[in-house]
């Protein structure tokens, strides 16, 4: 099996794809689609993924919570959002599910809150109607849920 493809072995796309793992946590989606990139037949792609989970460099869930924690936590994400990108990434439902239990409820509201009255500090239209709007557009394209947007639109510009 030691067949070379644009000049790696499967013993280095191993070797190469492991420190890519170890760097940060990685989705199986990523890491196919950086051995394409490195010219792996797809034989070789599905040994190296099955030994990177054997070894503990691959783990979907573990990814999952990572990622969830880091566009919550960092990028201040609602969890629309977080799903939708975990769903493109082909995470499944389980591994979903369980991820977003990395969020605390009090927190998330508190986020959410910190989020709005920040946003509309800068907001700096007169219209109501139109600032309401701006407001509203912000938050559900960073993915919060629709309801709770509104709720906070009307504790915040009532």
């Amino acid at each position: 099996m030691n067949q070379k493809t644009k000049g790696y072995t499967v013993q280095e796309a191993t070797k190469k794809i492991e420190s890519y793992c170890a760097y940060q946590d990685r989705c199986h989606k990523e890491v196919v689609a950086k051995l394409k990139d490195m010219g792996m037949i797809p034989l070789a792609i599905d040994t190296i993924i099955a030994q990177l989970i054997e070894d503990r460099f691959l783990n979907e869930e573990r990814f999952a919570k990572s990622f969830v924690r880091g566009k919550f936590n960092i990028k201040k994400w609602g969890k629309n959002r977080i799903v939708r990108e975990l769903k493109f990434r082909n995470i499944s439902k389980y591994n979903i599910t369980s991820a977003l239990k990395e969020i605390e409820p009090q927190a998330y509201l508190t986020t959410l809150d910190d989020l709005a009255h920040k946003r509309l500090q800068q907001i700096s239209e007169t219209n109501i109607q139109k600032r309401r709007k701006k407001l509203a557009d912000y938050l559900l394209y960073r993915g919060w849920e629709s309801h709770l947007v509104y709720e906070k639109l009307q504790e915040l510009i009532p």
